[in-house]
């Protein structure tokens, strides 16, 4: 069903990181980098929402944001935030069964031609 649209498929590699970013996908991860530093669960994707909502009002990705904007909703911000919210590294950290890592792409890739071949 989908080989005849996949033969023709144009991929457009700077238009899926755009539309990546600008879907917040990154979001996760500046609520997980606020855990670490050791802010309680709740608070930290309560300050994450209110980032995303900063960011739509601004025309702004989490890539893209001012420190010191980020600063304005917690302290714990530090300039290595632009590493924990960089799409690469997100889509690198997703390890799991399932996830987004050149690893786990290669499996899942693996396990679908077992299936298709069989």
């Amino acid at each position: 069903m989908f080989a005849p649209m996949l033969s023709t498929m144009t991929v457009h590699p700077e238009q899926m990181r755009k539309a990546a970013a600008e879907g917040f996908i990154n979001a996760t991860d500046a609520a997980d980098y606020l855990v670490r530093k050791g802010m309680p669960f709740r608070t930290a994707y309560k300050i994450t929402g209110q980032l995303v909502a900063m960011c739509i009002a601004n025309r702004r990705t989490l890539e893209n944001l001012p420190i010191a904007e980020y600063r304005e909703l917690s302290e714990l911000f530090e300039e290595d935030i632009y590493e924990a919210v960089n799409l690469e590294t997100c889509v690198k950290n997703r390890i799991s069964e399932g996830g987004t890592s050149p690893k786990s792409v290669r499996a899942q890739i693996r396990l679908i031609r077992e299936r298709i071949l069989v």
